[in-house]
């Protein structure tokens, strides 16, 4: 994960390359394509609670954006109803470029499928920018549970008391926890939230079980010892936590995530806007300030620019709505 940072010198002459954000940068005056934002605010919604690995991603943003375009950003947390709270605030926006989003694939690849009617097509709703980065997974749970082998025992023994927590039906954490409740021949109630943090406060007090939550928001308390991490849904263990086994070395073949954020906005964006966003988020991106919380927080790079983004979109949406119809959700 840990890549050579460029210079300021060769982050900045990248942008300059990139049409819209050139006369921001060269010129020095801290304004996007057409005046943009011309000093107004410019809300990033968030569609989780905050205290999650979302608020990170946002903050590697938030001072390359107010450095290259001026007006001031800030984040704005609307959680819910799968995320889908906050992607119909920003389909419904103004094309203006004030209301952007720090989406997921939750947003865009599962929540319509967990949803008759989500408030949004995820393809046509939006000007979509980027892909940002995918995202560590742990499967935690309160310390009382030694290793994953003494949760699944206690599963079996008493099938529907065990509960778990996510961030909604068809949420990646709620698809993970059906996918190793049918492979281990399990059966545990389901609780969700509005993100991963309020979830993981109940597993702290010991209301609820275990969950699967993206890094973040269980790092300190795995460290602190309040929480314990079973296992990583992924195909190596994670550096940052390398005595944790992974789901596939506890018996489970090809058990693993797929979760990412990225950057939309409305559809009907301003043309010029789009790759400034894109060259921005490039830079903000390879800053070395960046480096510490993308190891420190488990991100992980993907391909940037909007073509990467409709690609994974594209075939995450198939490969979300398939995993439901086997798990048997049911659009509400």
């Amino acid at each position: 994960m840990t890549r050579a940072a460029p210079t300021r010198r060769a982050v900045l002459g990248a942008a300059l390359a990139l049409p819209g954000l050139a006369p921001a940068v060269a010129h020095g005056q801290g304004r996007g394509p057409d005046g943009w934002p011309g000093g107004r605010t410019v809300s990033l919604v968030l569609p989780f609670a905050p205290g999650g690995g979302t608020d990170v991603v946002a903050r590697i943003l938030l001072d390359v954006f107010a450095e290259y375009f001026g007006g001031n950003f800030v984040m704005e947390h609307r959680p819910g109803a799968t995320t889908t709270v906050a992607g119909r605030h920003v389909a419904r926006a103004r094309p203006d470029g004030l209301t952007l989003l720090v989406g997921s694939n939750s947003t865009f690849a599962q929540a319509p499928h967990a949803f008759r009617n989500p408030g949004y097509d995820p393809f046509t709703d939006f000007t979509h920018i980027s892909l940002l980065f995918a995202s560590a997974y742990l499967l935690v749970a309160n310390p009382k549970w030694q290793g994953f082998g003494q949760m699944i025992e206690a599963a079996k023994r008493a099938p529907g008391t065990l509960t778990y927590g996510t961030w909604g039906v068809g949420s990646t954490a709620h698809l993970l926890m059906l996918d190793m409740n049918a492979r281990t021949g399990t059966e545990m109630l389901h609780v969700p939230f509005n993100g991963p943090a309020p979830a993981l406060t109940e597993i702290l007090a010991g209301r609820v079980d275990m969950m699967f939550t993206t890094y973040a928001p269980a790092r300190g308390h795995v460290l602190d010892g309040r929480l314990r991490a079973l296992a990583a849904p992924h195909e190596a263990r994670l550096a940052a936590m390398p005595a944790v086994p992974t789901l596939i070395e506890l018996g489970l073949p090809d058990f693993l995530v797929s979760a990412w954020w990225c950057f939309s906005g409305p559809a009907g964006l301003p043309p010029a806007l789009a790759p400034a966003l894109d060259g921005a988020i490039r830079a903000a991106v390879a800053r070395p300030a960046a480096q510490r919380p993308i190891e420190d927080f488990g991100l992980l790079p993907l391909p940037l620019g909007p073509e990467a983004l409709r690609e994974r979109m594209a075939k995450d949406h198939r490969l979300m709505g398939d995993l439901m119809r086997k798990a048997g959700i049911t659009p509400e």
